[in-house]
């Protein structure tokens, strides 16, 4: 029976192993050092890795034409749409997106329609996928948490402060992977009809995804904070909730654009 591995009188079960190298992370340590130097010449040569197996062949992406035929489909039946029930319903009906086979629910939007902001986010996530709303995951308290210091809610009953929210995608992306140039482009068409029923005043693009939907640019860490225009109306692109719970000193320029939507909702 082997015996297990200890560390200065201490066992090293798993947990305590992974504790260690965590504290040695914090510490600065980036390199693994041994208690003696280690002799790499003397060491034998390695034998020579295996040949790797062939890559799977890629999937064909659908051909040029096809993709277009896509997008006019998406665009009619977008444009016959009166409400944003029969949007939601044509949009749900679309079946010329390969997303909407691998995902669980179909994630329109949440929050209150007749808002005077509506927030247009990325894709939905694990959770969103789960339970057919769009922002309710992590990033989605972080989202509600921040329009709520400046007074907004997608649980409001007041239009004027009240919120409205939807993503570029309404299916998830398998592996909350990043979206592709031709789902954007399937989506746009509901997208821009659902922004023209909604009748907001005012559009946050959070993310780059919805930079490139609504503005043809990328690069939200240059774009956010800058009022700009998408679909006829003013806008500010703001950096995602799920970057700012991974990069939590951005939390400061992100309060500086709430700042900014807020002078404009009093303006």
């Amino acid at each position: 029976m082997t015996a297990e591995p200890t560390y200065r009188g201490f066992a090293l079960d798993a947990e305590t192993a992974l504790a260690l190298l965590q504290w040695q992370s914090e510490l600065g340590a980036d390199e693994p050092c041994l208690d003696a130097p280690l002799d790499r010449y003397a060491m034998p040569e390695r034998a020579e890795a295996p040949a790797p197996a062939p890559a799977p062949a890629p999937v064909a992406a659908k051909p040029p034409a096809e993709a277009e035929d896509l997008v006019a489909r998406a665009t009619a039946m977008a444009a016959a749409a009166t409400s944003l029930a029969e949007l939601a319903q044509a949009q749900e009906g679309f079946d010329g997106i390969e997303l909407k086979k691998g995902a669980r629910n179909f994630c329109f939007c949440d929050g209150n329609p007749a808002a005077r902001v509506m927030i247009i986010g990325e894709a939905p996530g694990e959770e969103e996928d789960r339970q057919g709303r769009p922002f309710v995951g992590r990033a989605g308290q972080l989202l509600d948490q921040m329009f709520a210091a400046i007074g907004l809610s997608r649980q409001a009953v007041d239009a004027e402060r009240a919120l409205y929210i939807t993503n570029v995608l309404t299916w998830r992306p398998p592996g909350n992977r990043r979206p592709e140039p031709a789902e954007i482009a399937m989506m746009l068409p509901f997208l821009a009809r659902h922004v023209e029923l909604a009748q907001p005043q005012f559009l946050v693009l959070m993310g780059n995804t919805p930079c490139i939907a609504a503005l043809n640019q990328q690069g939200i860490l240059k774009l956010r904070g800058t009022w700009t225009t998408a679909f006829g109306l003013p806008a500010l692109p703001m950096a995602h909730p799920a970057y700012l719970l991974r990069t939590p000193l951005a939390k400061r320029e992100a309060w500086a654009d709430l700042l900014s939507l807020a002078a404009r909702l009093d303006g």
